[in-house]
């Protein structure tokens, strides 16, 4: 296509960091009224080529063009001025402002260009939202919201920018079927008035469902552009990761009929509600339920982050006493939150210190810290899980999203834990990382331990999970074996109404 008739075309982009040759000489065309995909493993350069284009990255050669004209942005500001539109996968909202301000910031309703007229922006919020069926009170603090939420006010906003071309990078990886069916109601609207989408996800079936065309990267590499009629999942997988994975689910372990962990009663009011449970040495326990369920919520409240109301802890059938996160791992006990960046990591800390920082203890010799123990572990870890970094001293926060997962993995694993709480552990995780941390579930509860795995990703759910208790409204409605249910079985008694 020429450049004249593209939305977006670049050239020859190339992109490095110290080490890394993020992008190697990377062309892409986007075409009016499609969605292009961009695929490719954690660290393949999707997010880089993004950010490029929004002006977050400076290019080191290559050219760009949007809508005909040769541009090079220096700033995300001058992006969205000249028709760009972006929605990160790193969530970055002002958690004391309203979703109202949220939305329109610098861009408000005021008298005088001085004060602003918060009625019409509550109003033009509550539109908005009204649009794409997101139920939430403009008025409402950022800080309020659950990360599915926020989520949602991030697509909303974006779309209220009303440009051209539109960048999603991993949108639905914090939100819900429901959620997810009326962004594609969103696409297709947007499709039809001839705007382009970029489309970043891991999600394969939402690649197939919503995609015209797909662009492969590997290694920081374009390797090739396809329609997406014309390619199936298994031959996308093959060109992402460079040969063939014969099965997407790694599951070997067979659960005993020794219990680990019981829950009795788990209750906090308004989050979980007399959650009652067990988990056996050997098994992998799946939780499923729509936005706002209390799946994590329950997490919190047996791992010792929420104050319980009441209800008891049984490890080995001895009552525990959990009331925070050091006695659950005392007990132990891991947890692997559903937002890495926010909570499971400290982006500008190095790998070594975020992977050994919940088990430094285990270095001290004679009082004193062991840095040669301390780098043995550490190293240890990450070739376990084949993390992909320069070195130790790496910060964190320069790594993909799949290595950032696999350190904060690894940092629970040096821990020793008989018990792992995994929620969402592969989310925005490419195919070739998730077979590997899956192949860690199953290994993992092979040796005697157990795991209970929160996910949204209802393939995933039915393909790692031994046993399957299903939360709606922060309490249990159903439990079915893993051959007593399927899809569509699984998503009605998520969301029937008694």
């Amino acid at each position: 296509m020429s450049i004249t008739n593209a939305l977006v075309k670049v050239e020859g982009i190339t992109k490095s960091f110290p080490g890394v040759l993020a992008l190697n000489n990377v062309d892409f065309t986007l075409k009016p009224g499609t969605v292009h995909a961009l695929m490719g493993e954690n660290g393949a350069g999707k997010s880089t080529l993004v950010k490029v284009m929004m002006g977050i990255y400076t290019r080191d050669s290559g050219q760009m063009w949007l809508k005909g004209n040769k541009v090079n942005f220096k700033s995300p500001r001058e992006a969205l001025d000249s028709g760009m539109s972006f929605i990160p996968q790193e969530l970055c909202p002002v958690p004391d402002m309203t979703i109202a301000e949220n939305i329109w910031l610098g861009r408000e309703n005021s008298f005088l260009n001085i004060f602003v007229d918060y009625k019409t922006l509550n109003k033009k919020t509550e539109a908005l939202l009204s649009r794409i069926d997101v139920k939430l009170d403009p008025k409402r603090l950022m800080k309020t919201l659950s990360t599915a939420e926020v989520q949602l006010v991030e697509i909303a906003k974006a779309i209220s920018l009303d440009n051209d071309v539109l960048i999603m990078d991993e949108p639905t990886s914090a939100i819900g079927e429901k959620e997810v069916e009326k962004l594609f109601e969103i696409v297709k609207l947007l499709k039809e008035q001839g705007k382009g989408i970029v489309y970043v996800s891991h999600r394969m079936e939402e690649i197939f469902a919503i995609t015209d065309e797909i662009t492969v990267f590997r290694d920081g590499k374009m390797i090739g552009s396809v329609l997406t009629k014309d390619i199936t999942r298994g031959d996308l997988i093959s060109l992402m990761i460079g040969t063939t994975l014969d099965q997407e689910y790694y599951k070997k372990n067979i659960p005993t009929n020794e219990i680990l962990l019981e829950a009795e009663d788990l209750t906090i009011k308004g989050k979980c509600e007399s959650i009652s449970l067990s988990v056996k040495k050997g098994e992998i326990l799946g939780l499923f339920g729509l936005v706002g369920a209390g799946r994590s919520e329950f997490f919190n409240a047996l791992f010792g982050v929420l104050k319980k109301e009441k209800g008891s802890v049984r490890i080995k059938g001895k009552e525990v006493k959990i009331k925070s996160p050091a006695d659950a791992i005392r007990n132990g006990m891991a947890l692997v939150t559903e937002d890495r960046k926010e909570t499971g990591l400290v982006l500008s800390s190095s790998v070594k210190d975020n992977t050994s920082i919940a088990s430094i203890k285990q270095d001290v010799v004679a009082g004193l810290i062991s840095r040669s123990k301390e780098l043995e572990r550490v190293n240890s870890m990450i070739n376990k899980f084949k993390v992909k970094t320069p070195s130790e001293r790496q910060f964190v926060g320069n790594l993909s999203g799949g290595n950032q997962q696999k350190v904060v993995l690894g940092r629970w694993v040096l821990t020793n834990p008989k018990i792992l709480l995994l929620d969402e552990p592969t989310r925005g995780i490419d195919v070739g990382a998730k077979r590997e941390i899956y192949k860690f579930m199953s290994d993992f509860a092979s040796s005697g331990n157990a795991i209970i795995m929160i996910s949204s990703e209802i393939p995933e759910v039915l393909g790692m999970s031994d046993r399957i208790i299903i939360l709606k409204d922060h309490k249990i409605v159903a439990e079915k074996q893993r051959d007593e249910i399927d899809q569509e079985l699984l998503m009605h008694l998520a969301s029937y109404n008694k």
